[in-house]
């Protein structure tokens, strides 16, 4: 038996990976956090892997364990992180245990600053739907999938989301450097994660790295409308081979989008020129891996996407409501635009909660310029306390308007306040789109946009 124990087991890659790993015969997994939140509490416990107690124990670290992984959640002067180190035990970020795990298989690594969640949850769709089995890691919960990590013996591929954050308190490289393609996507590159590389060329340098690190006669499959990524793409060794992908031919009609291939029309239960685009790069991965573009398109049919990564929460008769996760700049302008094009008739009422460290920080604040200009009506929220509880500068209302640089938009520092100006809206004819990585302070988002809606 292998007895492996996860320091920080709560977060939400991890304590999928403890799960996973937990189903494998001959395993045997422990671990600890000193706070655990739902959904990953509710998991662990079905799982039966909820520690006894919150909190660090070092005790629990001997040498009879065969391995430790840990979270990002954990600092690096963690009791239980340096009791393994003083124990000489083999110590393995979660990138390093999820290449550990498939070192054998055929690794397929979805990357770029937007849509790679999408991306993956598209391959992974296809493949299940081809009974074609797959390992894989993705960062949000799909249907038909009961975890967001699975690792066997017997798949012969595995699909991983690649993070470009880093990997773990000990190891300062991107997640994604770790893995080792040899199918590699670059979906786009917008600055992002400021806080860990404070320049674009930084930024940009890590996407340039993980390109160097695709395995020998391997591939990469880019969006060949962004520049920054095409520049990698012309600059690769010469045993990879560059495949570029463009949006796939489309119409929308009554709100529904349809891609075109050969004549057929394939409708979609997707919208928006961000999502055709991750189409087209999971259509290009299947593709080198045997399924043929009529069959993939038929396949993604019934996709609904990825969990909050445009989510439909309420609809009426003559409105509707989404969520999304966006919060860099690109990624709420792409949403904006998506919503807006396929809701040509309808006004839209958009809400982005600046929650992440990067859209705090008041230098990163002019990438929103214009962003939200497709709006009817935007609303920005940000909440001051955590602002604070990140040691970032305050901020104030009319810096943030000015940043945005659009006369429509309206900036609230106060949820109530926020609720109160959207209580005042008449919703008929209109789509409420909100945009977060957070609650905006604590809204159950679907109950209230149905309480909005059928006012």
């Amino acid at each position: 038996m292998k007895h492996l124990h996860f320091i920080a087991i709560g977060g939400a890659a991890m304590h999928n990976l403890a799960i996973a790993v937990s189903k494998k015969q001959n395993y045997i997994i422990t671990g600890s956090d000193d706070e655990i939140f739902e959904p990953s509490k509710s998991h662990l416990i079905k799982a039966g892997l909820l520690p006894e107690k919150m909190g660090w124990f070092p005790e629990k670290i001997t040498k009879e364990l065969n391995a430790v992984i840990v979270g990002m959640h954990a600092r690096a002067d963690n009791p239980e992180l340096l009791r393994a180190k003083e124990l000489g035990l083999d110590i393995y970020s979660f990138p390093e245990y999820l290449y550990y795990q498939t070192q054998k298989k055929t690794r397929i690594v979805v990357g770029g600053s937007h849509g790679k969640t999408t991306t993956t949850a598209l391959i992974l769709h296809v493949l299940h739907k081809r009974s074609m089995p797959v390992d894989y890691m993705v960062g949000a919960q799909l249907d038909g999938f009961e975890t967001m990590v699975k690792l066997s013996y017997d798949a012969p591929i595995a699909v991983f989301e690649g993070d470009e954050y880093l990997s773990s308190p000990l190891d300062p490289r991107p997640k994604f450097h770790l893995y080792h393609p040899h199918i590699a996507v670059l979906t786009g590159i917008a600055w992002d994660h400021i806080n860990v590389f404070p320049t674009f060329e930084m930024y940009v340098d890590q996407f340039k790295k993980f390109a160097d690190l695709i395995e020998r006669d391997g591939r990469l499959i880019y969006n060949g409308k962004d520049p920054e990524v095409q520049n990698i793409a012309t600059n690769l060794r010469t045993d990879i081979v560059a495949i570029p992908y463009d949006d796939p031919e489309y119409e929308i009609s009554n709100s529904i989008t349809s891609i075109i291939y050969k004549g057929v029309k394939y409708p979609l239960q997707v919208f928006g020129e961000h999502n055709l685009q991750n189409i087209a790069a999971a259509c290009l991965v299947c593709k080198q891996l045997g399924v043929q573009e009529n069959d993939f398109y038929a396949a993604i049919q019934d996709f609904k996407g990825a969990s909050n990564r445009l989510q439909k929460i309420a609809e009426t008769t003559d409105a509707i409501a989404y969520k999304d996760f966006a919060h860099a700049s690109s990624k709420v302008k792409a949403t904006v635009d998506a919503v807006k094009r396929q809701y040509p008739d309808k006004e839209l009422v958009a809400c982005l909660e600046l929650h992440t460290f990067s859209s705090l920080q008041a230098e990163y604040l002019p990438q929103y310029h214009d962003c939200m200009k497709n709006a009817d009506k935007a609303f920005i929220y940000f909440n001051p306390e955590v602002i604070a509880h990140k040691q970032l500068p305050p901020l104030s209302e009319q810096s943030v308007k000015e940043a945005f640089g659009e006369d429509n938009v309206h900036v609230f520092s106060d949820s109530s306040l926020l609720q109160s100006a959207l209580r005042s809206i008449n919703f008929q004819n209109k789509v409420l789109l909100f945009m977060t990585s957070g609650t905006f302070s604590g809204i159950n988002l679907e109950i209230f946009a149905n309480e909005l809606l059928k006012r």
